[in-house]
């Protein structure tokens, strides 16, 4: 596990703690698929093996919760945008609505997600990333609260 990056100390997993909605989801890989569709010319799914195969960025963010703490961690994940714009979007698209595998829904405007440049990350510090964290992809959403950061998303 990675405890530095560019002179910043990285938190270790215990920081970023589990207050799901139903406790930690447990994705079975062999079955999962990421949807992006909605209002799209070509809506698909990419299973987890296809979603591997993608580009993928390192970005330095700390996560803060609604409940007072933080957590600064390196994900590395797979540029939102890439796989927006991969559907083909409609010009009337402006929010992209995340789902979680425990019920959770959570939405970011489209212009966030291209300013930001954020990610769907499947991994932190170095190191896959754990179920209590989201495996297989969590949506890193800096500069939101962590009820922004859908885990588990499908």
């Amino acid at each position: 596990m990675v405890r530095e990056y560019q002179g910043a100390k990285l938190d270790d997993l215990s920081a970023f703690r589990e207050n799901s909605i139903k406790g930690i989801q447990y994705v079975n890989i062999e079955e999962y698929a990421l949807k992006i569709g909605g209002l799209a010319e070509t809506p698909y799914f990419m299973n987890y093996i296809e979603l591997q195969e993608l580009q993928h960025v390192e970005r330095l963010v700390t996560l803060h919760c609604v409940e007072g703490w933080t957590a600064k961690m390196l994900w590395e994940g797979i540029p939102l945008m890439n796989l927006i714009e991969k559907a083909d979007p409609d010009d009337r698209a402006t929010n992209v609505i995340f789902k979680s595998t425990d019920g959770y829904i959570t939405i970011l405007t489209l212009d966030y997600i291209r300013e930001r440049n954020s990610i769907l990350a499947g991994s932190l510090n170095g190191i896959g990333l754990p179920p209590a964290q989201g495996f297989p992809l969590i949506v890193v959403a800096d500069d939101r609260l962590g009820y922004k950061w859908a885990r588990w998303v499908e």
